[in-house]
């Protein structure tokens, strides 16, 4: 039985799915203009953890992610690139796919393009004005959050506390806080990408409007989960319930909410302007998917998660201590002897209980860490019972066949562990890394670049980045 954490009624809840067993879900996906950030990474890791463990439990899950294709940051990009808007998008959005590849992220069944659900806007902005929630001016169609009793009930806050969105203040509007269902522009050419006709002239959607219209295309009007980053709630997530709500009548929108937390660098909120910003594509160069992934699971996913170089050589060595762990067991399984222990059934009843320790784990509002620390917990003990002679070739064969289902879980392959001599040269090299980080940091320049050099004449090339 899973417990969620429902960010609406801040409280875990039993989850019961609307249609018995199939489950409905929509996590807000990227924004194609650049480089996706290990932020991105962080949230869509933690997701598709999620639904890994609700199909291992049984449900059928259809999981929707949108690419917001068509946004001001877009053409703003293109037009610094000197670039077509739609190719630009095409570009960055084929090496989102390809960093989620990388990242082990595979279980969304459908990535979803705001372009192609022009006609699905368009119809539901045109129930919104039809029903009153929605006017018209002469800079496009907004929506009225005063028309929306519930406006705030996500983010607890009052309708008084919102009345103020995050782009600049327009005149034309009723209230602050209204935000753009469609944007008017007129069209240049008929070749003009990003625009589209409407009822109210050619223009483009605005961004809240495209996932309502998208998720009421796949999934109707109410479905079981909706996720995002925290810093979504508002005011995206608050616009997405008024504009489902007020269209079809239905409440709620989604029976649980579910986000994920922020990610920081060295303690520091990541931006460009500070330096800190990290792209999946520069941290893979650094760092292997599945050390990056172990670090993402070793947080809770509601919790705060912090970056830096330090944290992710822990990771490091901790994955590297499960794949030891299934290099000793493999060596035991391969050895001639044969150790029979009258003891056998009770290590696999020792067994069987660290694996119900770790789904209890899991089902407890997904509590990756908890689950890890099970087995840490396990290596430990293993490796004294290998030492001591206490386990036998059969409690073996069972330990290893519970290590690689939790790597399942988990995303992490277990089963195939890499030879000895590469998985040495592996954590040598990260050891090195770290230890030139720390050169560096500490202005240490002759000794950092003497490594660099000596790794250099041993063609590994090591690209420094700005201390």
């Amino acid at each position: 039985m899973i417990k969620l954490y429902n960010t609406m009624t801040r409280r875990k809840e039993i989850f019961e799915p609307i249609e018995g067993n199939r489950v409905k879900l929509f996590v807000c996906g990227p924004t194609v203009y650049d480089y996706s950030h290990i932020g991105h990474a962080r949230t869509y890791i933690s997701f598709d953890v999620i639904v890994r463990y609700m199909k291992y439990s049984g449900y059928s899950v259809f999981y929707v992610q949108n690419i917001t294709d068509l946004d001001d940051k877009i053409l703003k990009r293109a037009d610094e690139l000197e670039t077509s808007p739609l190719e630009l998008a095409r570009r960055y959005e084929e090496k989102y796919l390809r960093d989620m590849e990388l990242l082990g992220v595979e279980h969304v069944n459908l990535y979803a393009r705001a372009t192609e659900h022009i006609p699905e806007i368009v119809r539901q902005i045109g129930v919104l004005v039809d029903k009153g929630y929605a006017y018209e001016t002469d800079k496009g169609v907004y929506f009225d959050e005063s028309k929306f009793e519930d406006f705030g009930k996500l983010s607890n806050r009052n309708l008084e506390d919102l009345n103020v969105h995050r782009i600049g203040p327009d005149s034309s509007k009723r209230n602050p806080g209204d935000f753009a269902l469609w944007k008017k522009r007129e069209r240049i050419s008929e070749e003009q990408e990003m625009i589209w006709d409407s009822p109210w002239g050619t223009g483009r959607p605005g961004w809240h409007i495209e996932d309502t219209a998208i998720t009421e295309t796949y999934f109707g009007p109410q479905y079981d989960i909706h996720g995002g980053g925290l810093d979504l709630i508002f005011p995206h997530h608050e616009a997405e319930i008024a504009q489902m709500e007020a269209s079809s009548g239905i409440k709620p929108m989604v029976r649980y909410w579910m986000h994920t937390g922020f990610l920081n660098v060295k303690g520091e909120k990541m931006s460009k302007s500070l330096g800190n910003f990290i792209t999946i594509n520069e941290l893979l160069e650094e760092y292997s998917p599945e050390v990056f992934r172990f670090f993402v699971l070793s947080t809770h996913y509601r919790s705060p998660i912090d970056f830096s170089s330090e944290i992710l050589h822990q990771s490091s060595q901790g994955l590297n201590r499960i794949y030891k762990l299934i290099e000793k067991i493999n060596s035991e399984l391969d050895s001639d002897t044969n150790i029979s222990l009258d003891n056998d059934s009770d290590y696999i009843q020792k067994l069987a209980a660290v694996r119900e320790e770790f789904f209890e784990a899991m089902d407890n509002d997904f509590n990756t860490p908890a689950a890890i620390s099970t087995i840490f917990d396990l290596i430990r003990d293993v490796n004294r019972d290998i030492h001591e002679s206490n386990i036998s070739k059969n409690s073996l064969t069972k330990l290893k066949a519970i290590i690689i289902e939790f790597g399942y879980v988990l995303g992490l392959d277990f089963s195939m562990e890499p030879e000895n001599e590469e998985n040495l040269e592996v954590e040598l090299l990260d050891l090195l890394k770290y230890v030139r980080e720390k050169l560096r940091q500490n202005k240490n320049w002759e000794l950092s670049d003497q490594i660099r050099d000596r790794l250099n004449e041993l063609n590994i090339t090591l690209e420094d980045k700005k201390v």
